[in-house]
């Protein structure tokens, strides 16, 4: 028997004797059902694989880890790369990077034996310019240089705080200091005045690099209360004033040019660290109290990020000729994660223009190919297009054909942008996000499996999603190329093991299939900084780090993600509840912005504050009788009903339980934000505040329910 394949219109029946010569037939298609079929199977054989267990009498199907994992306690790897420190990407980049066949919008510099590595565009209408990875090194080496020269020991032990938006110079100052075992530590905004200084202070940080004047005005107001401040470094011009009040205050301050033409002037050796040292401590942003630091070794995020490579290399190899847009922080472990991976293979990463208004036309410019992106921005690109059907029998109707018939690919294997619905729908989207997207890659969140099915669809490529926390670096799991089914975050990663454990207070038991993650592997954090208590609530002496995240292993040997911890709760007919999956299903209806769930363990039900989406009201309102701004909306006659039976139409498509739906929902025009204190860092709920703020009123949504 053979198998039809339809591609760039042409009709190809596939036999055994030809499959090897399938890729030739068929130039549109990224990945092959012939292949594909491999890859399925090996997650499939994950279940029956022997694991190790903690009584040591079997095989266990709540403890697993990847089948491509190694060595006697399968916490090993197979080689990626010589790499063995994080600085070690630069040189593999600058060997790799000057074997590109193609090179877009390199601008004018000419490449010899390296190729371009960091790109920055001026301003809208020009191309990225770049510098190449020598060029790269070259200033690494001389703002180490500046750093030591200005009174900075090369030691493990000498923290540094780069206190900067993505550019550049965020890169050059990571690196430089790794150079000379100096520890980088980010400083972000969203951290708030009071976790920064509690970094400052924990971190005994004298140097701190800043990108702009209004940063160096924030460090300033914080130096009364750090101590061992010294030394402010700015990347751009400041006004007198400022610097008259930084030297007031009995600091140093000095350009990022001066520092490394101080370097260049006064060259050092590199002093590189061992693999063991310390790479970074980076802080988690937490719901509450003082941010934990993560403290992440050199050879630990490496192999972390080689793990990732190993999944991806049967069906997609990361080559020099990718392009990577970043946009997301660098201060997070996600974004670095993603330089360390792409740098070693040579990638060229252009950076953001910093406005989110300038975003998709730096995107146009770019043409990325490689694309990590979260949640919350993926959903926008759904609800956007979304509510441009909405109104419309004919638009709604001709995007249910079009992903119906590409989903029926996708289920194939298939993954092209050349077919009738991408011409006739889908290549506006793609085009917004420059036309060349090969590989998406979603973290930090859930991303609901609409979402999901949507963008493989409308994208026409491979889109997979992971699961992880800061502790453990970047990633735990990642759903394999080429399996295409949804509602899970893949299966380990290599060198990780993920079994679940009970929650008894919960009556949540592993024999049953569920309980809370744990894991362990190679690369994880080896502890909170400074915080041996926390530690230890974190890693049990056996190494396993706890999650706090409840988790199911599905038959096919993936994990499958139910909420955290504290967010799962029992109804009073015994029904547990997971907030924050029936949050994310929700948050598919175009007309919820935010939105936060909760209830009473004494009540049968849920309720919810929902904050409108002003974006979709600003072009859905007008024409359907309803006021556009947020706070008349949710003031108006029946704008509550609609966003409630719009959310309950979603919760059934969805397939959530009749338990689980809302009984009713509260309209709030106040947008969730870190300024009022109602969301992370990371922009995810802060539920004790909110459950604080709205414990009133969802108590009246009972009693006006006669509960």
């Amino acid at each position: 028997m053979g198998q039809w394949v339809f591609s760039a219109g042409k009709v190809t029946k596939v036999v055994k004797s030809d499959r090897q010569h399938l890729t030739k037939n068929c130039r549109w298609i990224f990945v092959l059902k012939t292949i594909q079929r491999s890859v399925i199977n090996n997650v499939l054989d994950l279940g029956s694989r022997p694991h190790v267990t903690d009584s040591g009498q079997g095989q266990s199907t709540y403890h697993r880890t990847s089948h491509l994992s190694r060595g006697v306690d399968l916490l090993d790897t197979e080689k990626v790369s010589d790499c063995r420190l994080c600085y070690d990407v630069l040189q593999a980049g600058k060997q790799q990077s000057g074997t590109a066949t193609q090179c877009i919008n390199v601008g004018p510099i000419l490449f010899s034996d390296n190729g371009p590595c960091l790109g920055t565009r001026t301003g809208p209408n020009r191309e990225y310019e770049w510098l190449s990875y020598q060029q790269v090194i070259d200033k690494v080496h001389e703002i180490g240089s500046g750093l030591i020269q200005a009174g900075n020991d090369p030691k493990n032990n000498r923290f540094v705080g780069i206190f900067s938006s993505n550019r550049p110079e965020w890169t050059i100052a990571d690196f430089g200091c790794q150079a000379y075992s100096m520890v980088p530590v980010a400083l972000y905004e969203t951290l708030g005045l009071e976790a920064c200084k509690h970094v400052l202070n924990e971190c005994e940080i004298a140097t701190v690099i800043c990108d702009k004047p209004k940063k160096v005005q924030t460090i300033l107001d914080l130096q009364p209360d750090v101590s061992k401040l010294r030394m402010i470094v700015v990347i751009e011009p400041v006004a007198d004033d400022i610097r008259s009040s930084v030297e007031s205050a009995g600091l140093k301050m000095m350009a990022f040019e001066d520092i490394l033409n101080a370097g260049k002037l006064n060259p050092k050796e590199p002093r590189l660290p061992s693999e063991d040292d310390v790479f970074t401590v980076c802080y988690t942003s937490g719901t509450t109290g003082n941010p934990k630091g993560v403290v992440v070794t050199h050879i630990a995020f490496v192999k972390s990020m080689e793990s990732i490579h190993i999944v991806l290399k049967p069906r997609y190899t990361i080559t020099t000729d990718d392009v990577h847009l970043s946009y997301l922080p660098l201060a997070h472990n996600f974004e670095r994660g993603c330089f360390i991976f792409l740098m070693m293979k040579g990638v060229r990463i252009g950076f953001s223009s910093g406005d989110v208004k300038l975003l998709m036309d730096d995107l146009a410019t770019l043409k990325p190919t490689f694309f990590p992106s979260v949640p919350r921005l993926l959903n926008r690109i759904y609800d956007s297009v979304q509510a441009g059907v909405k109104t419309s029998f004919i638009k709604s109707t001709l995007l249910a054909w079009a992903l119906a018939s590409k989903k029926k690919e996708i289920d194939n294997h298939i993954f092209r942008k050349d077919s009738f619905w991408d011409m006739l729908i889908f290549r506006k989207i793609q085009d917004k996000l420059g036309g060349r997207i090969k590989l998406v890659i979603s973290g930090a969140a859930p991303l609901s499996a609409d979402v999901m099915s949507f963008l493989r669809c409308a994208l026409g490529c491979i889109v997979l999603e992971g699961y992880g926390q800061t502790e453990a670096i970047a990633g735990l799991s990642l759903t394999l190329p080429g399996d295409n089914t949804l509602g899970h975050v893949g299966p380990p990663l290599p060198g990780v093991h993920i079994k679940l454990v009970d929650v008894p207070e919960m009556n949540l038991y592993a024999k049953d299939g569920i309980g809370e993650i744990v894991a362990k592997s190679r690369y994880m954090m080896t502890e909170y900084y400074k915080q041996p208590g926390k530690t230890a609530d974190a890693l049990d002496k056996d190494g396993w780090l706890h999650t706090e995240d409840i988790g199911i292993y599905k038959a096919s040997g993936t994990l499958k993600i139910v909420d955290r911890k504290k967010n799962v709760f029992k109804l009073s007919q015994g029904e547990y509840v997971a907030t924050e999956k029936i949050e994310n299903t929700y948050r598919t209806s175009p007309l919820v912005g935010q939105i936060f769930v909760d209830g009473d363990s004494t009540k049968p039900c849920l309720m919810a504050i929902v904050v409108p989406d002003d974006v979709y009201l600003a072009s859905w309102a007008p024409s359907n009788g309803f006021p556009s701004t947020l706070k008349e909306f949710c003031e108006a006659q029946g704008a509550k009903q609609l966003v409630l039976d719009d959310m309950i139409s979603d919760g059934k498509r969805a397939g959530i339980m009749s338990f689980e739906q809302v009984k009713d929902i509260f309209l709030e025009p106040e947008v969730f934000s870190i300024e009022n204190g109602l969301l992370t860092p990371t922009m995810k709920n802060k539920r004790i505040a909110l459950r604080k703020k709205y414990c009133d009123r969802v108590q009246q949504l009972y009693r006006e329910n006669g509960l």
